[in-house]
């Protein structure tokens, strides 16, 4: 047991505070959770869920863990980022989605697509 702000909790829940519990969400709806540690990146992760790919996700298990990728607050994170750097929450869940995609978007590809569809430009006109 271990004492912690004037409560006693077992060391099972003692390792579940220390960590991030991610719930990914396929395209398909289907959700899982797994438990990560702040310095797990986004290839970590994605090479840890291939390698434990849950039983009722068979229809959608894909060939590599290379092209698994995760979405958080609408973003593609890189393979690089860790959970710390996104200043996740210890000790709570955290949703993300995870799809199949061999590779991820430029990062600013978006904005010029919506650009040329307004006809924006970035010049500045002078007068």
């Amino acid at each position: 047991m271990v004492l912690v702000t004037g409560r006693t909790q077992s060391c099972d829940e003692d390792v579940s505070i220390s960590k991030i519990n991610l719930r990914l969400i396929l395209v398909s709806g289907k959700t899982k959770e797994f438990l990560f540690s702040p310095n797990d990146s986004a290839a970590d992760i994605a090479k840890h869920v291939y390698d434990n790919w849950p039983m009722d996700w068979e229809e959608e298990q894909v060939s590599s863990p290379n092209i698994l990728r995760l979405i958080y607050q609408g973003r593609f994170l890189h393979g690089n980022v860790t959970l710390g750097a996104l200043k996740l929450p210890l000790g709570k869940t955290t949703v993300m989605h995870l799809v199949a995609r061999e590779t991820l978007p430029e990062p600013n590809s978006q904005g010029q697509r919506n650009r040329e569809k307004t006809g924006e430009s970035n010049c500045c006109v002078i007068l």
